[in-house]
């Protein structure tokens, strides 16, 4: 038996011109096992830019021919049992994020130091005693998560200001007895974690890291007690001021010019707190232009949504997206308006008029799960159009026609309209796509509408998102993503302006309002995965490669 027939979803990769794939699980794991490791036709997967193979005990080694995937910008290794990783991985030069926690790992290969686009990396819970020399050749690297290993001490390039734009470094539950002075020239450093090592000093000059908020040397035996005892219960700030107090006494024991002393003490002293009232104010207009995205995994959340996409809209629309937003708040003023104002703009705009992919919006509470993404023929569709009765996709399609020509007419126009252009997409298909809940009634039915049923009002606390397209895969996760930004921009408008609570026929008690009022602006995405009928995964959004674009003021969490 060939590699595609043991594994369809690397046939379908190919055929399908994907651009993620995920395999995990006991399943996936038996195949390992009984193949000896991964297929080798995965490797000629070129066009992958996330590749994740994890939960699985019988991955022990990865082949080199993993330097073919030279698109890949997200490669996830983590809970298998790899004892090594290839050094050609310094070939994958697009590569961003590279997690092979949860390992069997002695040592990393020094091609991970040629990975200049790298800006995420972990490695927590294997076995390293060292990392390899060279890592601030990463310039781009902003996380790294070394925790929970052998590690005795960083590279000796490590303290370098060519990792500028590093900002969290967790680096507990290790062997690592110093810090280095040279601390201070990570002056990115926002998190730093370093508990329970064997540190016995913490060096004065990490008060000069201009940007550090959140410190953790628990559970190290520092010769300094009073400064052991502050490490186990006081705030990070006064940490760093008890820090720059002990830097200050050291110089005065230097000895030399008593007044020169004093006038150097002074003008660094000055220079100092000139360099942090800058980063406070730079943090400050950070956070009040910050607009956070909250990723919630799939794997945390046991009723997440699943939709099942049938074989039959491949000939008719065949690529599909989707993800539930909670934390939009849609009940003050005109939010629900400029929300629904933004949506028309981006079909407008990026979707080209419905004509290369359409968004739809359900309120989660009046979703009757499973989903399943389907074809109908015409005059078997029935749908409850938005504002509209019940009717069959034809009898919608003609009234739609009709008011399309109507409005030509009025407007005194030769050409189609954008109406018209998104009408013509469905002409002559035997079959029209659309999504359907577990009652059987249509919800969606793209381009076209959603369904009444399922229609956002202000007191929709939680949105599920579908966007559609005949174009590709990637079309659809461009346009959610632009959907996402837009709806985080659009909720820290609402936050920051307040309005007073609209109403649509519900009544609100004055702590509901409250309460809405003073909400946070941070949304949380949560994931939600297409599979085909058997269940195979097609694809999850958002993944790591989404939402990734580089929005100075968008914080994404995952």
């Amino acid at each position: 038996m060939d590699d595609m027939e043991k594994w369809p979803e690397i046939e379908k990769a190919a055929t399908e011109k994907r651009r993620e794939l995920v395999f995990q699980g006991p399943t996936i794991d038996q195949r390992i096992s009984s193949n000896g490791g991964l297929a080798s036709a995965i490797y000629s997967l070129s066009l992958l830019n996330y590749l994740e193979v994890s939960q699985c005990p019988s991955l022990t080694e990865i082949h080199e021919d993993i330097q073919h995937l030279t698109n890949l910008q997200s490669l996830i290794l983590c809970r298998n049992k790899l004892a090594s990783i290839p050094n050609v991985v310094g070939k994958l030069k697009s590569l961003k994020v590279l997690d092979v926690s949860v390992n069997n790992l002695n040592v990393l290969p020094e091609g991970i130091t040629q990975l200049k686009e790298l800006n995420t990396l972990n490695v927590s819970c294997n076995s390293l005693e060292v990392l390899p020399e060279g890592l601030s050749q990463c310039t781009k690297l902003s996380t790294i998560n070394i925790s929970k290993n052998r590690i005795t001490a960083f590279p000796s390039d490590f303290y370098s200001e060519r990792l500028d734009l590093l900002s969290s470094l967790v680096a507990s539950d290790n062997s690592i007895e110093q810090l280095s002075e040279d601390v201070h020239k990570l002056a990115a450093l926002k998190v730093l974690d370093l508990s329970n090592n064997k540190l016995s000093e913490i060096p004065s000059d990490l008060s000069d890291c201009p940007k550090l908020k959140e410190i953790n040397f628990k559970g190290n035996k520092l010769n300094d007690k009073r400064l052991e005892k502050m490490v186990n219960g006081c705030q990070t700030k006064s940490i760093l001021d008890y820090l720059r107090g002990k830097g200050k006494g050291k110089q005065g024991e230097d000895g030399g010019d008593a007044d020169g002393g004093r006038k150097a003490d002074k003008g660094k002293r000055q220079q100092r707190k000139k360099k942090e009232k800058v980063a406070d104010e730079q943090d400050e207009v950070e956070e009040l232009n910050k607009m956070v995205v909250r990723v919630l995994h799939v794997s945390d959340t046991p009723t997440a949504l699943t939709v099942t996409v049938s074989a039959e809209v491949k000939d008719v629309r065949p690529y599909l997206v989707c993800c539930v937003v909670r934390g939009m708040n849609l009940k003050p003023g005109n939010a629900l308006k400029r929300f629904l104002v933004a949506q028309t703009k981006l079909h407008d705009d990026l979707c080209g008029k419905r004509t290369l992919a359409t968004i739809a919006t359900h309120d989660v509470q009046l979703l009757k799960a499973p989903l399943k993404y389907d074809v109908k023929p015409p005059t078997q569709l029935k749908v409850v159009p938005l504002g509209r009765k019940e009717m069959s996709a034809v009898e919608l399609i003609r009234l739609l026609q009709l008011e399309a020509d109507e409005l030509r007419k009025q407007k005194k126009r030769q050409n189609v309209t954008g109406l018209h252009k998104y009408l013509q997409l469905l002409q002559g298909k035997a079959m029209y796509p659309c999504l359907v809940d577990a009652e059987g009634h249509v919800i969606s039915f793209p381009p076209i509408t959603n369904s009444e049923k399922t229609k956002i009002k202000k007191s929709t606390k939680e949105l599920f998102l579908e966007v559609t397209s005949a174009a590709s895969l990637q079309t659809c996760k461009d346009i959610m993503d632009a959907l996402i930004v837009k709806m985080a921009e659009l909720n820290k408008f609402t936050a920051e302006h307040r309005e007073e609570a609209g109403s649509d026929g519900e009544g609100e008690c004055p702590q509901e309002a409250a309460a809405s009022s003073e909400t946070s602006s941070e949304l949380i995405v949560q994931q939600v995965r297409t599979v085909d009928q058997d269940g195979n995964l097609k694809v999850v959004y958002p993944s790591k490669t989404d939402l990734s674009k580089d929005i100075s003021n968008l914080t994404v969490i995952w």
